[in-house]
């Protein structure tokens, strides 16, 4: 029976989570190791200034999950450096809530740690459940897909370097279209910076502004979702430009 190790950045209680457990729970044996808290946007952050804490919990179903003060990908380096003493033949980071499209993937702590599992050799999986106002996907469904997604990928590999990125549009489970397979769009971004004052007359700044927005290009992951489908992207760790690499030697510069 293959070995499943599930994490994510919302934090081990969120109910995604342990949906997608449940899902999972049919395709393998699942371990859950995921951080103590919110890590969104914390990007593949690797904890190397400070120690970590590891828990061992359990949610009120009974089942035992691991945590950590530490990253997602923290969380997956951890489980593969021992701390999970059995051997793993899958990586599923998610399900998180918002999607993780285009540009977002350099940020996304959902992605952070399903590319560490892919630094590490394993095959990964990275999923995402878009949310807005008044509308809401359907969790159930967007594990179930995950799973047999799993199914897949234990079946068939993954080459080196790869991972899925998987994004599930906000709608129920019967108005979903299907499944595009994709490739990254762009994310067009409107963060805003705020200045105020603390107590003491000291500036201080958050990073602001409306949710990101997308060019809904046909075969991009932001596309797809625009128009009602699941996205699946394979992502290269390799991210050299070919393009670029070729034009660099005619600058003379070796």
């Amino acid at each position: 029976m293959p070995h499943i190790l599930i994490t994510n950045d919302d934090g081990y209680q969120a109910p995604a989570l342990q949906a997608l457990a449940a899902a999972l729970s049919a395709v393998g044996r699942v371990t859950v190791f995921a951080p103590d808290h919110n890590w969104s946007a914390a990007g593949h952050t690797k904890t190397m200034h400070k120690p970590l804490r590891i828990d061992r919990r359990a949610w009120p179903d009974g089942t035992p999950v691991i945590t950590t003060t530490g990253t997602p990908s923290d969380c997956v380096g951890l489980a593969l450096l021992g701390v999970v003493a059995e051997p793993l033949d899958l990586v599923v980071s998610g399900i998180n809530q918002g999607v993780n499209l285009g540009h977002d993937v350099t940020y996304s702590g959902t992605l952070a740690a399903a590319m560490e599992a892919t630094v590490f050799g394993l095959p990964a999986i990275a999923a995402s459940q878009d949310i807005c106002a008044g509308c809401a996907g359907d969790l159930t469904f967007a594990a179930d897909t995950v799973a047999r997604l799993a199914r897949h990928v234990l079946a068939h590999g993954l080459p080196q370097d790869v991972l899925l990125n998987v994004n599930f549009p906000a709608l129920p489970a019967g108005e979903v279209r299907g499944i595009q397979l994709t490739r990254l769009g762009r994310r067009i971004y409107r963060d805003v910076l705020i200045e105020r004052l603390d107590p003491k007359g000291r500036p201080y700044y958050w990073i602001g502004g409306d949710p990101p927005a997308g060019e809904p290009v046909v075969g991009t992951d932001v596309g797809a979702l625009a128009q009602g489908y699941i996205s699946i992207t394979p992502l290269n760790l390799d991210m050299t430009d070919p393009a670029q690499l070729a034009e660099l030697v005619t600058w003379g510069l070796q």
